[in-house]
């Protein structure tokens, strides 16, 4: 009965089933994914085997509880009696096939480079007029502006009321953050709405929104839904708040905080000070109590000794020079005063000379009656040479 049941399910052709995943096997390795799909209304679920090509086409939008239709072929297993689906095909449908055509724009958005990290502009520490962009009298206005405020009372806000759902969401979101960036008092934009459905958020994921924030030049938070919420809008804004009061948190400081760390690094300031301080002193007084600083003549007196002993050593070398050149002065002027023409007058000898000076050594040197000088030890006196020669007459 099974093999005529297996043959007559062969027989049948291709179908389209529409379902809720409940069950995904992707093992790692395998070329074969198990799916179960359910039907909620009349609970009721089949096992569907597909090729991991067929799954991997949708892999990035499709996980368990998301609906689904298959295009299957029915297929009968005989031994345990068992019907399940091969699919050829899976599409996701509804709110599967919206986010289908988000993916494939944010991989076109992501490959022109508009969600690159290097674009992210930094917030300014403390801004001085934010922008708001919110949905009028929303919850999420309030909360911006409560904790804003709350963290730093003399924030000021620039509120632009605009619809963030719906046909005209869109260009007037645009408008308003245009509009924002264009004033120069501006620091920091935020775009903040509540939580909704994926159809409510479709507005912050639209292509024209994402590449006009992209172009603006002032910084930009996202702060749309809750936590598990990301819009496109989140990934071009230079800053993603999970939730609306995040947003606040992330834009302001706190004041309580900034005076505690103002606190902080005054007291870090102090002990830096203080310790540079005492290490300079304990420096000082180390230097103190060296000698030289203590006693700085010691120095000098240490070198005076040196220079005393010095000039003593240099006294009596030179003593003993002089004392050797003025004995060898007095032997030198005694040898000169016995060599002396002198000392040879003084024992009774006389010099003969001509008027020109020169000395008579011969008689034949002189003639008669030359006039002549003789020079004795206590002077001189004049002579002339008699007629016979060699003797001499004295003149007066």
């Amino acid at each position: 009965m099974s093999r005529l049941i297996g043959g007559w399910i062969e027989r049948l052709g291709a179908v389209w089933v529409e379902g809720q995943i409940t069950q995904l096997s992707r093992r790692p390795g395998a070329g074969v994914v198990f799916l179960t799909l359910r039907d909620p209304s009349y609970d009721i679920s089949v096992s569907v085997t597909c090729y991991r090509q067929v799954f991997d086409k949708v892999a990035e939008v499709v996980s368990e509880g998301a609906r689904v239709v298959v295009h299957a072929k029915p297929e009968w297993y005989a031994p345990r009696g068992q019907l399940s689906l091969r699919a050829a095909e899976i599409k996701p449908v509804g709110v599967g096939e919206l986010l289908a055509r988000l993916e494939q724009l944010k991989k076109s958005l992501a490959a022109e480079g508009l969600f690159a990290a290097d674009r992210k502009k930094p917030l300014p520490f403390l801004p001085q007029l934010i922008g708001l962009v919110c949905g009028r009298a929303s919850a999420a206005e309030r909360d911006v502006l409560e904790n804003a405020r709350h963290r730093w009372p003399a924030v000021r806000f620039a509120v632009r009321n605009v619809p963030v759902q719906g046909v005209h969401a869109v260009p007037q979101v645009v408008a308003a953050v245009q509009e924002l960036d264009a004033l120069p008092e501006v620091d920091v934009i935020i775009v903040a709405r509540g939580g909704g459905s994926v159809e409510d958020l479709l507005p912050f994921s639209d292509e024209q929104l994402v590449r006009a924030v992209g172009a603006v030049v002032t910084p930009v938070v996202s702060a749309i839904g809750h936590e598990p919420d990301t819009p496109l809008l989140d990934l071009v804004a230079d800053l993603r708040a999970s939730t609306p009061t995040d947003a606040a948190k992330k834009v302001v400081p706190d004041v309580g905080e900034e005076l505690a760390r103002v606190q902080q690094l005054r007291e870090r300031a102090r002990r830096a000070v203080d310790g540079f301080v005492q290490r300079e002193e304990r420096g000082l007084a180390a230097a103190l109590h060296r000698p030289c600083i203590q006693r700085p003549q010691r120095m000098v007196e240490d070198r005076e000794e040196q220079v005393t002993a010095m000039l003593e050593r240099g006294r009596r070398t030179l003593g003993h020079l002089l004392d050797r050149a003025d004995s060898e002065l007095t032997h030198t002027l005694a040898r000169v005063v016995a060599l002396s023409p002198k000392a040879t007058l003084e024992r009774g000898y006389a010099v003969l000379q001509r008027p020109d000076g020169t000395a008579v050594r011969s008689p034949q040197e002189v003639e008669p009656d030359d006039a002549l000088r003789a020079r004795v030890a206590e002077g001189e006196f004049r002579v002339r040479v008699d007629g016979a020669p060699g003797a001499a007459t004295a003149a007066e």
